[in-house]
């Protein structure tokens, strides 16, 4: 049912747990099977997204997908990691169950909420400088 890869990824995860010092954060869930993943970034002053990490309340696909997701975007730009698609994870892994593609899903919308709060969060900084030099 499972291949190789996702069995891997799922009884040893790479990147799990939260950053503490994330710059972006994003939550994403699917109510109806249940499953619930946050990702984490840090992205460095270049853009590159130099530490990643997650935490997912489901089922063995969506921390394989999960896992993998953080594998393909670990050292990448923010921008790279947008061009993450949910068919890319399922490549890597190998393959997974029709009825467990929705969990690729996931792991795409995670990182793409995590880097559009990256973004967010940089641009609410920015104004907060430019705010600040103003007054100055």
């Amino acid at each position: 049912m499972y291949t190789e890869k996702v069995m891997d990824h799922f009884t040893h995860p790479r990147n799990m747990g939260e950053v503490k010092d994330a710059n972006g954060v994003g939550t994403v869930g699917n109510a109806k099977c249940g499953d619930i993943m946050q990702m984490f970034i840090k992205v460095n002053d270049d853009g590159i997204i130099e530490d990643v990490g997650f935490k997912t309340f489901g089922c063995g696909a969506a921390i394989a997908t999960s896992s993998m997701a953080t594998e393909l975007i670990k050292g990448k730009s923010v921008d790279d990691a947008l061009k993450l698609t949910n068919s890319a994870v399922v490549e890597a892994l190998e393959g997974l169950p029709p009825v467990k593609l929705h969990c690729s899903v996931l792991a795409e919308e995670a990182v793409k909420a995590a880097v559009d709060n990256y973004k967010e969060n940089m641009k609410k900084e920015a104004e907060s400088k430019a705010d600040n030099s103003v007054s100055a």
